[in-house]
């Protein structure tokens, strides 16, 4: 009997079991904006068997290139950095207040673990709040922000603290780590964007183990700062001078409650890969991702943005007097929180568009509207 055509095609997995292992490794691994490097170093051992080179630039952007001769060069890009905070101001009673690097969430902050990097190592330390008897009943009660959160790390006075190698600017980080969930979403901090950096990695590793040849130079680009306003990418941008580039990120699931889908579009984990519209993605280049999609079977789904992406589509886009553009996202829930979701099937079927996409692009390809 001939398969009816709206009928779901069963899924097939794309990560493997080791590779899920260097996921695993690769989330749990702390990479500040700004201290990214031992999560790049990671990430680098994972790719290196499946390129030809690689490089890491003065910032710590990490890069490794399949076909590296060819002229014509093409990008495929995710950022490596995650929220974090900084140290800001030592009391005399050994509490530490702090300040944001990158968009770091200060209301979800209260009774959070956490480890500040310091050059001894670990310090483990605790968001505090005071206790809900202590609050006062019938009064309009205080929330999380940057001026009443504080850290507590045993100590009782600021000697104490700075004996144990803290400082004014250490970083910061979150301690919750991987794991999955229900076996259909991965969750844990930085999937923002590490998800992306593992995501270009397996694109590397299934040219390489499929025997893909490419007709041009491939970049497997996992940029640093994006968080603090796309920088690691605006940097590679010059150095490298692509003439293509497919970016990866994280976008918002809306399906959760208190978001808007007026303004925030209707998006759900678990039913593909999200192509953008907005004036950095170049449309004959966004028009060969739906095609590709279209011709695998690949779910996909559509978002529009209005001035920019927010991604590093924008700092590729704009870079080098124009380069093609486009952006494939991840469909996340709770982003920037500790316990951001996303599907494995998303996971999966992002990684298949982008390798599709690449096999899609020819040598010298035009992407101009008027040829």
């Amino acid at each position: 009997m001939a398969k009816k055509k709206d009928e779901k095609q069963k899924h097939v997995s794309v990560v493997t079991k080791k590779s899920l292992q260097f996921f695993e490794e690769y989330i749990n691994n702390p990479s500040p904006t700004g201290f990214e490097y031992p999560g790049q170093k990671l990430w680098l051992d994972y790719l290196k068997p499946y390129i030809d080179e690689s490089f890491i630039d003065n910032y710590g952007t990490a890069v490794g290139v399949i076909n590296p001769k060819a002229e014509y060069r093409v990008v495929i890009e995710a950022h490596a950095d995650e929220i974090s905070w900084f140290v800001n101001y030592i009391t005399n009673d050994g509490l530490i207040y702090v300040i944001r690097n990158g968009g770091s969430d200060h209301q979800i902050a209260p009774s959070k673990r956490v480890n500040i990097h310091t050059d001894n190592g670990l310090v483990k330390a605790v968001f505090g709040w005071p206790a809900i008897h202590t609050r006062g009943a019938g009064e309009k009660e205080e929330a999380p922000a940057l001026k009443n959160i504080f850290l507590d790390c045993g100590c009782t006075t600021k000697e104490e603290v700075e004996a144990l190698g803290v400082h004014v600017g250490c970083v910061i980080t979150y301690e919750d780590e991987f794991m999955v969930l229900n076996d259909r979403y991965y969750v844990g901090r930085a999937l923002d964007n590490r998800a992306g950096g593992f995501m270009i990695a397996e694109v590397a590793r299934l040219l390489k183990e499929n025997k893909q040849k490419l007709p041009f130079a491939l970049y497997i680009v996992n940029s640093v700062q994006e968080e603090i306003g796309l920088r690691g990418a605006e940097m590679i941008a010059h150095r490298i001078k692509p003439h293509v580039a497919i970016v990866t990120d994280v976008t918002h699931d809306t399906s959760t409650p208190m978001i808007n889908k007026i303004t925030q579009g209707d998006l759900a984990c678990g039913k593909g890969p999200v192509v953008s519209y907005a004036p950095a993605v170049q449309t004959n280049l966004n028009k060969l991702l739906i095609e590709t999609a279209e011709k695998n079977d690949i779910p996909f789904q559509r978002q529009a943005s209005s001035r920019s992406t927010g991604t590093d589509t924008d700092a590729f886009a704009y870079s080098n007097g124009g380069v093609p553009s486009a952006l494939i996202s991840l469909p996340l829930r709770y982003m920037h929180t500790t316990v951001e979701m996303i599907h494995k099937e998303d996971v999966d079927n992002v990684i298949s568009l982008i390798y599709h996409s690449l096999l899609n692009i020819k040598k010298d390809h035009d992407f101009k509207y008027n040829k």
